[in-house]
């Protein structure tokens, strides 16, 4: 099995910046993609921002220019840099990452999600 831990949430004023982080454990074979999303209330989940295997990156609209994806490989670990942080960035951020396993099987993993709340 695949476990992710998420950390950097919290509460942020409106222009500031917060580092979210995302470390995979278990018995990983390959990352193939890591990606952000995030669910604010009453909206659906919206992916935000992922990072294939190759390194090709892709943003929502709404955050490009404002948020960086990043991983280290080593680590397992994927972040998303957010700046200039606007109330309606507000949301539940989920990591979600295609695995494939030490069995050769292929996971979509989710973490438990971390709430960042930008206030005006």
């Amino acid at each position: 099995q695949v476990q992710l831990v998420e950390s950097g949430g919290g509460l942020v004023q409106a222009g500031g910046s917060l580092r979210l982080s995302c470390v995979a454990s278990g018995s990983i074979f390959q990352i193939n993609v890591m990606n952000w999303y995030r669910q604010a209330p009453g909206k659906q989940r919206e992916l935000v921002s992922g990072i294939s295997r190759g390194g090709s990156t892709t943003y929502a609209d709404s955050v490009k220019g404002r948020f960086t994806i990043s991983r280290d490989v080593a680590k397992h670990t994927v972040y998303l840099q957010m700046n200039s942080l606007k109330p309606e960035d507000t949301a539940v951020y989920y990591c979600n990452l295609g695995v494939t396993s030490g069995t050769l099987t292929y996971l979509e993993v989710w973490g438990q999600g971390t709430l960042v709340t930008v206030s005006s």
